[in-house]
């Protein structure tokens, strides 16, 4: 298959294809499209531009002012021996956590470009670094989804346990040499006006891409499932899993999960099956992302030189050791869900958190990230400051 895809003549035609059969879904279902990309614009407009653009402006004024390698400092016995990488890769990894899909990647990939860390590490920070926030857990798929704040704090450990494990997983790939985290000499530090305004500027762009492609698979989701693609396709792969219990259900969420995740997810509301297939698929598209969010970080990777593949084996095995701690954690800690987990519109789901409340929660985390950053930082200086004293005296 790889050979067959290999000659240029026949990607071309399989891209013209492609192509084709989506302008003649656009024509034989307008209004569905036009509904679908209304939905997309609400849960951006209600979901994506406020829970990312805070954390978007702190990663890159952190990156600005060289915040990144004071905290890098004070964390480097942590990063190191755990996952053979540089102190300033902790930014990545922190802020992924908190703000969620595709902060991570996104500060990972502005430590390569500014030379803080090596090629071989900022691979590896991509294969974990980059995970879903806490904000979307809690509130979209443990009380949105599930309507269970035990499920979402569940659900939120397993994520971050399995970003560690994958972590520690690659931690054996690569060369073995580690990075000094420090930004390559430049002529002068930027002042506080230009370091503010230039990351404003970047995170309203980033936020913008992101939102473009969100709205691009929201259109492609409904496309397939009214064409009945997506239903063959689960068809196809109920049958490939039902010698593991799986179902054609089952694999009709797992493919919108692995397309979208945000639709994935909330595809879960109100489905039948037991609590452990429903977590296990829920704790897989969160660890996987799906493509939505993994072309949202091949938009920032651009033109370096940096390997996409390590990136996506790191999300497979996330979603992979996601599932299957979910499915062991269920039957020792069992949960039932209460009737009001029941939807109607999945879309409700997704967009009932409203603007101001997403904006207030993720300015609140930003706020107090930043705090943290800055009492490490000081922490960092008042060290050096320390052992510069004792070396005079």
């Amino acid at each position: 298959m790889a050979r067959v895809l290999s000659v240029r003549s026949i990607r071309e035609l399989l891209y013209a294809l492609g192509v084709a059969l989506c302008a003649a879904a656009l024509l034989l279902f307008p209004v569905q499209s036009v509904a679908a990309a209304k939905s997309g614009l609400q849960l951006c407009g209600n979901v994506i531009i406020p829970s990312l653009f805070p954390f978007f402006v702190l990663s890159s004024f952190c990156m600005e002012i060289g915040l990144v390698q004071y905290l890098g400092r004070v964390l480097e016995p942590l990063m190191r021996p755990l996952f053979r990488v540089s102190g300033a890769c902790a930014s990545a990894f922190v802020l992924g956590i908190i703000g969620g899909y595709p902060v991570g990647a996104k500060t990972a990939i502005a430590l390569y470009e500014k030379r803080m860390i090596s090629r071989d590490e900022a691979e590896r920070l991509l294969a974990f670094c980059n995970n879903c926030g806490p904000a979307f857990i809690f509130g979209v798929v443990g009380a949105g989804v599930f309507s269970s704040s035990a499920v979402g704090l569940l659900l939120y450990l397993i994520h971050i346990l399995s970003s560690v494990l994958v972590g520690l997983l690659f931690r054996f790939r690569g060369s073995r040499t580690v990075s000094t985290g420090r930004a390559a000499p430049a002529e002068g530090a930027p002042t506080f006006s230009v370091a503010f305004t230039a990351s404003v500027r970047s995170a309203m762009q980033s936020t913008l891409s992101i939102c473009a492609f969100v709205l691009f698979f929201t259109v492609i989701i409904r496309l397939l499932v009214l064409s009945g693609l997506l239903r063959g396709a689960a068809a196809l792969l109920g049958t490939l899993l039902a010698p593991f219990g799986g179902t054609d259900a089952a694999a009709e969420k797992l493919l919108i999960g692995a397309i979208e995740m945000s639709s994935g997810v909330a595809s879960l509301s109100g489905s039948a099956g037991s609590m452990s297939t429903q977590l296990s698929l829920a704790a897989f598209i969160l660890g996987w992302a799906g493509l939505c969010v993994h072309c949202q970080v091949l938009s920032f990777l651009g033109s370096s030189d940096l390997s996409v593949r390590t990136y996506l084996a790191g999300k497979l095995a996330h979603g992979a050791i996601s599932a299957a701690l979910a499915g062991v954690l269920i039957r020792v800690l069992p949960m039932q869900l209460p009737v009001s987990a029941v939807y109607a519109q999945q879309i409700n789901v997704l967009t009932g958190i409203g603007f101001s409340r997403a904006l207030a929660a993720a300015s609140t985390a930003a706020a107090v990230t930043w705090l943290a950053f800055l009492l490490v930082a000081l922490a960092a200086c008042r060290k050096s400051a320390g052992n510069s004293g004792r070396k005079h005296v």
